[in-house]
């Protein structure tokens, strides 16, 4: 099977192009390289560099005419699409919609989204949110996915291209960017283990659910391969406050400073949490690294890279 990853030289879209490489698949990424990197790909994955709202990218489409498309190129900082809701809309809905125009006219049989679980139902009713869960998010980013799955059903019911929206929860691990992506593991580890001081915003009270990025990455694939579509929660099921993810965070890097405290963040939810069991049913999906193995494992990969 050929498939194309949009943000593949990224974090969690590299980890993708290994999962795929891995099973055997002929794998393209696509990737503007503003916040990916070409080290973080396996040298069988074929790198195309071009911006996803540009005419280069859907010629890419058009002209590689692959099976499948997993999309991950994003704008996914939620403070930046607060602060410049066009730039958000432009990246997220324009550029994904010129991939959509792109694949409809090659034949992209199928579309894998990455969306989110925890921008897109907002401040929940119920703990952890089922697919069910009204979307109502809080944030330009959480707007933006929910109307890419709108986009979805909608070239689905005209013209029949299947798609699966894997929501997902807080995704961390190695590779993760530190500077301006949406990672807090990311961003605790490198200060940590450079010895300066953390953070937290707000109590530190606020909970996610933190998915490790290989368990994302084996998402991707059997979504991919199933016979399914609409929106599917990746995520454990288990919240964790801020303040228990820095401690062991430090524990594993061997520290025993506490962080510091600033006032919380416009458009921060204060509780997020997903039901995964439709991941089980439909894909056969479930976590397999719980956070404090995957807490250490982050460590020790941001300790490698600090000695490079």
């Amino acid at each position: 099977m050929k498939v194309l990853v949009t943000g593949g030289a990224g974090f969690i879209g590299s980890h993708v192009c290994d999962a795929f490489v891995k099973a055997g698949h002929e794998v393209i990424a696509l990737d503007n390289l503003s916040s990916g990197k070409k080290e973080n790909l396996d040298p069988r994955v074929r790198l195309e560099v071009a911006d996803i709202r540009s005419p280069e990218a859907a010629q890419l489409v058009r002209s590689e005419r692959p099976q499948v498309l997993l999309h991950l190129a994003a704008q996914m900082d939620v403070r930046r699409s607060v602060e410049d809701p066009r730039f958000d809309a432009d990246a997220n809905i324009l550029g994904f919609l010129n991939l959509l125009e792109a694949g409809r006219a090659s034949g992209v049989q199928k579309v894998v989204f990455s969306s989110t679980g925890g921008a897109i139902y907002g401040e929940q009713d119920v703990f952890p949110a089922p697919e069910t869960h009204a979307t109502r998010p809080i944030s330009p980013y959480g707007v933006s996915k929910a109307s890419g799955e709108l986009y979805l059903n909608y070239y689905k019911a005209q013209y029949g291209m299947k798609y699966v929206a894997l929501r997902y929860a807080n995704v961390y691990g190695p590779r993760q960017n530190p500077h301006g992506e949406a990672g807090v593991v990311s961003i605790f580890c490198t200060r940590l283990l450079a010895g300066q001081d953390c953070t937290i915003y707000g109590e530190g009270k606020q909970t996610r659910d933190f998915v490790y990025v290989e368990d994302v990455a084996r998402a991707n694939l059997l979504a991919a391969e199933a016979d399914y579509s609409g929106p599917i929660n990746i995520g454990t099921g288990v919240e964790t406050d801020i303040n228990r993810l820095f401690s062991l965070l430090a524990q594993s890097a061997g520290v025993s400073k506490s962080p510091g405290h600033a006032p919380g963040r416009p458009g921060e939810q204060m509780r997020s949490c997903i039901d995964n069991r439709r991941a089980q049913e439909v894909l056969g999906w479930r976590p397999t690294v719980e956070l404090a193995e995957g807490a250490r494992r982050t460590v020790e990969y941001f300790r490698r890279e600090a000695t490079h």
